[in-house]
């Protein structure tokens, strides 16, 4: 199918369709959703219709199985380009200030990374605890497994992966 929205609908559920590159219509659709849950006291489904530029996975070509051509079409509806080139038109934002705020937030992402690197790492026993008030069964084999595996092949994790507490 092309997307979810008609099983909201079909399931009475009020139902926004949005396109997903367009920062703009995002906000605005959310803005009419949480006026509708606030106002009906109900939930509002949002599909926000959107296009993946980036592979699924580092093993992925998506040559295989779409055009270059499609790719490039879509590069011209990237939502950060589309936000870039509306705040240049409304005169709120020029190559200057694009610049300034790159360089500011590539300074502050790493500042972040550098005190990321230095926090202890979480153990690896602990991987769903924190999505997971219950960890379901076939991950806590899961789990189980992988420690196992990194038990027996001490020499091909870092030290630090888990604690001694196993």
């Amino acid at each position: 199918g092309d997307g979810i929205a008609s099983r909201g609908i079909g399931y009475g559920v009020n139902t926004i369709r949005v396109d997903g590159n367009d920062p703009l219509a995002v906000y605005l659709a959310t803005l009419k959703a949480r006026e509708i849950a606030l106002t009906d006291n109900c939930p509002v489904l949002i599909e926000a219709m959107t296009y993946r530029l980036a592979a699924h996975s580092t093993s992925d070509d998506p040559a295989s199985y779409r055009a270059k051509s499609e790719e490039q079409e879509w590069q011209l509806k990237d939502p950060i380009v589309r936000m870039e080139r509306h705040l240049k038109q409304q005169g709120w934002f020029d190559q200057t200030h694009i610049d300034e705020y790159c360089t500011t937030q590539r300074a502050e992402i790493l500042q972040a990374l550098k005190t990321a690197e230095i926090q202890p790492k979480t153990d690896i026993s602990e991987i769903v605890t924190d999505v997971y008030q219950e960890i379901p069964a076939h991950l806590a084999r899961q789990r189980d497994e992988l420690i196992a595996h990194i038990k027996r092949h001490p020499e091909h994790y870092p030290a630090t992966i888990m604690s001694n507490k196993d």
